[in-house]
């Protein structure tokens, strides 16, 4: 069933509640019920939810809301709502009531940015693909990241893997992903990447602040480990910045595509969790972009595509492959949207 359907705006938060705790967070689920009863006490929020004009599931509207109420909570502007988010308390209604009072022009202001959740995690899906790819085409390979946020992902070599059986990545990385790995274990390939560059119409830079904490924001409150991965992930980028472009993907991503591929090089394109936000226009665009790139492509210079996106009913999460020259797709995994866990097909 499509947990995530469209039904209108009205009670979003509270349909997503539901979305959140199937997906194993008790405590964002209850921010999200308690900011549903007591989101009358925001008109200006109340306004801008029920009056979405878009998907508001696709937009990630309770996601935006609940990241905002985080991002008070860590700043310490409303105390008793600081209180809870350090579990001082559990009046949810008390303390989101009196910030949705005092700061419904922050939330307004807040959620009319899109979300920005480069989640980490989400590499160890590809750091997989990776290697089941190097298996097929032994060559290193050369990253282009669409929808990069941070970049943290394009520095996923530089991270350290445990999956099911398999130790992959860096050794010695400060940066430890190690998802639920059900089924297969992944082939032990290395992990070689020559260039990784990325694209974002929003980028954010780790050395800024501000974005950390933007980032940090959108990290559910309940899961501490996401949340130190995901400052280890900041702090590696702070020493590592990614080569990021702010830029409309459906410009750039040809313009790279259309550049001098070295022999014995794979390019890879590859997203998580971008699909859903572009336009239909835009999304045939980038699809259609990576086609052209991969009718072109040649034994010496191969092309693939890594795409960690919602299937087109979000029936579930899939880590899909596909390579060219011969330009066949490989569902390689199941996964949860943050990747938590992995359910690998090989």
């Amino acid at each position: 069933m499509n947990m995530m359907t469209r039904v209108g705006s009205q009670g979003e938060l509270r349909r997503q509640s539901r979305v959140i705790r199937a997906l194993g967070s008790e405590f964002v689920a209850a921010v999200l019920e308690a900011g549903d009863r007591q989101l009358h006490r925001a008109p200006q929020t109340a306004a801008l939810i029920e009056g979405w004009p878009d998907d508001p599931s696709a937009a990630a509207l309770a996601m935006r809301f609940n990241a905002a109420l985080h991002a008070l909570a860590r700043r310490g502007d409303v105390a008793d709502l600081s209180a809870l988010y350090q579990r001082e308390h559990d009046d949810f209604d008390r303390a989101i009531g009196a910030a949705l009072t005092t700061h419904d022009r922050f939330i307004v202001g807040w959620m009319h940015a899109p979300t920005q959740t480069n989640e980490v995690a989400r590499a160890a899906g590809f750091a997989a693909a990776l290697m089941a790819l190097r298996v097929r085409i032994d060559m290193p390979v050369e990253l282009l990241e669409i929808g990069s946020s941070c970049g943290l992902n394009l520095n996923l070599a530089r991270y350290r893997y445990v999956l099911g059986d398999v130790v992959a990545g860096d050794p010695d990385s400060s940066v430890r992903i190690a998802p639920e790995w059900r089924g297969m274990n992944p082939v032990a390939a290395p992990i070689e990447v020559v260039q990784a560059r990325g694209v974002d119409l929003n980028p954010l830079c780790a050395d800024d602040r501000r974005a950390r904490e933007r980032l940090l924001s959108f990290v559910w409150a309940d899961q501490p480990r996401r949340i130190e991965r995901l400052k280890a992930a900041l702090r590696l980028a702070r020493a590592h910045p990614p080569a990021l472009t702010r830029a409309d993907a459906t410009r750039w991503l040809p313009d790279q595509l259309a550049e001098p591929q070295a022999d014995g090089v794979c390019r890879v394109v590859f997203h998580s969790m971008v699909l859903q936000y572009l336009a239909p226009t835009a999304r045939a665009s980038v699809i259609d972009a990576i086609h052209a790139a991969g009718a072109r492509a040649t034994e010496a210079r191969p092309l693939a595509w890594l795409s960690l996106e919602w299937t087109p009913g979000r029936e579930r999460v899939e880590l899909a492959l596909t390579c060219w020259p011969d330009g066949v797709r490989r569902v390689l995994a199941t996964c949860h949207p943050y990747g938590e866990w992995f359910d690998w097909h090989g």
